[in-house]
């Protein structure tokens, strides 16, 4: 027999733990992070990358806890997923202390913002919009005070030579002081980027035609009757839910997969860069250098400078230093980021990039979106970053149920607005 009182108290814990339809609370996070179907009953060893860490997410969200730490959680969702995660996330009593490179993101879910930069820490009370006016204040500021340190550290430094007696505390307060105008006269600050603008292989008049391309895997219509005549100098933007068939309309287009009806005809003279998902397994003896090298020992640029392989990996964030160490020695963002810089040397007309920005940081991510920007060639982008959608594409292929293709003429923003 039960005891009433034992009875009363477990059933007041349930209510105070909102308990009672936790299980149907589960399945509906888990719902939402696409967990579903046979997912729910697959054991977590058998599932993807990408499907573990949205189990994880959804654990820690079940949780409601009072103070939550994320590490990159738009990767591995799609934008709707995202959007529903930024709802979520804006609790008031929530405190959330997260890393994102996901800008839109952090417009929309962080009021406040910590930058670390060169060892030092900066506060920002703020959203990303007020953090970028804020950090170009900062650094406009300091590249003042860098030079004033540096004309006052010319004169100083005359001074020092003519090597005074430091017996009287003036002088020798003059001197502690010239030590720290050096330091600050010896300030690297961030360079300008160059336009990296590179010489792409010229584009006949032929780029791609697709015509009427179906796929389909078991009863599943992935893609049905897909036509659409690639232009020069096209920036499109592929979005759908996850396993809607991106992937799938890439590797059509690419000659990587044959469509089950219908026809891909590629010009004679259009080169592929295809950067994918999958990790390139790099030979862990060859250094970083030798990876870059490989494919091209020089990258040649639209107005006919020429960059060396070297000078094209710090421009990507790697420092002479770190180029010549063994790739094996790489973390696996440094690894992807190695596989992206060797799509783009490889000089294509066609560029085909499938979620480029996970695993980047933000000043990677910049000086990716600027080489975009002046890409001379047609760009295809599957991606969840909205800001870098907005930024790159001028036209959506939308992937709908029943594997119908919506051609939006205009970028995210302007389909979310529709």
């Amino acid at each position: 027999n039960h005891d009433p009182e034992d009875l009363q108290r477990v059933m007041e814990r349930m209510d105070a733990l909102n308990a009672w339809d936790y299980e149907s609370q589960v399945q509906q996070i888990l719902g939402k992070l696409g967990i579903l179907g046979e997912l729910l009953q697959r054991n977590v060893s058998k599932l993807s990358g990408g499907q573990r860490k949205r189990v994880a997410l959804a654990r820690v969200l079940i949780e409601e806890p009072d103070v939550l730490l994320l590490d990159e959680p738009t990767n591995h969702l799609d934008l709707a997923t995202i959007e529903w995660l930024e709802n979520r996330l804006n609790s008031p009593s929530l405190t959330l202390l997260m890393v994102t490179h996901d800008r839109y993101f952090l417009d929309k879910v962080a009021n406040e913002i910590v930058e670390l930069d060169k060892g030092q820490m900066y506060r920002y009370q703020g959203n990303y919009a007020y953090f970028v006016e804020k950090k170009a204040d900062r650094e406009m500021r300091e590249a003042t005070e860098v030079e004033k340190a540096r004309q006052l550290f010319k004169k100083e430094l005359d001074w020092m030579r003519r090597m005074p007696q430091a017996r009287g505390t003036k002088q020798k307060a003059r001197i502690d002081a010239f030590y720290v105008t050096k330091e600050k006269a010896s300030t690297n600050l961030s360079k300008q980027q160059l336009e990296l603008s590179v010489k792409t292989t010229r584009q006949g008049g032929k780029i791609i035609e697709a015509d009427g391309i179906s796929k389909r895997f078991g009863d599943k219509v992935v893609m049905d009757d897909f036509s659409y005549v690639f232009k020069k100098k096209d920036r499109i933007g592929l979005v759908g839910p996850n396993g809607a068939g991106k992937s799938t309309l890439l590797n059509m287009l690419t000659g990587k997969l044959k469509p089950d009806s219908g026809t891909v005809d590629v010009g004679q003279t259009t080169v592929f860069g295809y950067y994918t998902q999958t990790e390139l397994e790099f030979d862990p003896s060859q250094r970083v250098i030798d990876i870059v090298k490989e494919v091209a020992e020089v990258v040649e640029l639209a107005n006919g400078d020429v960059l060396t392989a070297s000078q094209f990996l710090t421009l990507f964030l790697f420092p002479p230093a770190q180029q010549y160490t063994l790739v094996s020695k790489l973390s696996g963002g440094e690894k992807r980021r190695l596989q992206l810089l060797r799509v783009l040397v490889k000089n294509p007309n066609f560029l085909i990039l499938d979620e480029p920005t996970n695993d980047l940081d933000l000043g990677t991510l910049n000086i990716l979106e600027d080489f975009l920007l002046h890409f001379s060639g047609c760009l295809l982008i599957v991606s969840h970053d909205r800001y870098f959608l907005d930024n790159l594409a001028e036209h959506l292929f939308v992937l709908e149920p029943g594997g119908k293709v919506l051609n939006f003429p205009g970028n995210y923003t302007d389909y979310r607005d529709y």
